[in-house]
């Protein structure tokens, strides 16, 4: 089981690689941004859409947001335009930031039940396993990108949590 002190730290650690890699994004033209690199989302635009997804599916879940009206390889449609990607990759991180604060131990250890579209059934799931899962799939997906700006040319900030600042006072 995690801490609410643990969901708050990758919290802060999901907008520091997310100012990072879409820092390091905005280096490269919008061309090379849609290429297609081989991923399983093929490109770094459409890679960093799909993370920007899932946290709207699962954040919507805990009635944090709206879902998304696509499916997770169509989100293209939701964000064709990087700008608008970016506005809302940043509203969201402050929405994660807000939902990570609002935790405490027992809101940790209660389950949630939701319909998942992937497994095609309702699903129940204890909130720390979930929280856990929600972090983990956007480091797994920046990874990827991580690895495509690389190939690219562009060199992105550090990635180990221990080098990230510590919170402001």
């Amino acid at each position: 089981m995690i801490s609410p002190d643990h969901a708050r730290l990758m919290a802060r650690y999901n907008r520091w690689q997310n100012e990072s890699l879409y820092g390091a994004a905005d280096t490269l033209s919008a061309q090379e941004r849609l290429k297609d690199r081989g991923a399983f989302f093929r490109s770094i635009h459409e890679t960093l859409s799909h993370i920007l997804w899932a946290d709207r599916i699962w954040l919507s879940r805990f009635g944090c947001c709206e879902a998304p009206a696509c499916k997770g390889h169509e989100t293209l449609k939701l964000w064709p335009d990087w700008d608008v990607l970016k506005a809302d990759r940043t509203a969201m991180d402050d929405v994660i930031s807000a939902w990570a604060n609002g935790f405490d131990s027992a809101a940790l250890q209660a389950d949630l039940t939701w319909h998942s579209g992937a497994a095609g059934r309702d699903m129940s799931k204890p909130v720390w396993e979930l929280v856990t899962h929600i972090f983990n799939h956007e480091t797994h997906h920046r990874g990827q990108v991580h690895a495509m700006l690389t190939a690219a040319g562009v060199r992105p900030g550090d990635t180990d949590l221990f080098l990230m600042s510590p919170p402001a006072p």
